[in-house]
């Protein structure tokens, strides 16, 4: 299974907020210089975590992004769900309705991840592995 690039910047650059100072606003040059992507590429990201709620904008000179209040309850699966849409990754292309026994496997296991990934916080994962930022 395989991920947008987009979710996998969306996923290091909140790690790399709660690795950071969750107060202190940070750059998006900075963002993207630590994961060598374009800060315009970046900032099109930024914006729908930013919708999503999980982060907030502080403009000026000292402006950047930050973690919003509550971020130790973001999980993987709220920051997929921000980039990549609630759509479910597998959709049977025959028209036999919701009885196809290769979509009621497919499913399942989808389910299983997503539990996974609702169970996994970004919080957690920066406490665990130190992380420099």
């Amino acid at each position: 299974m395989k991920y947008s690039k987009a979710t996998n910047y969306a996923l290091h650059t909140m790690l790399f907020l709660a690795a950071a100072t969750p107060n202190k606003p940070v750059g998006v040059q900075k963002l993207a210089e630590k994961q060598e992507v374009s800060p315009t590429y970046l900032s099109k990201i930024l914006t729908k975590l930013v919708k999503a709620g999980m982060i907030e904008s502080a403009s000026g000179a000292n402006g950047g992004y930050r973690l919003k209040r509550n971020w130790e309850n973001v999980t993987f699966l709220d920051i997929i769900h921000a980039i990549e849409g609630t759509a479910s990754l597998f959709d049977c292309s025959l028209d036999h309705g919701p009885d196809c026994p290769i979509q009621q496997v497919v499913l399942a296991a989808e389910q299983k991840m997503e539990a996974h990934l609702r169970n996994q916080t970004m919080a957690e994962l920066a406490q665990t592995h130190k992380i420099v930022f």
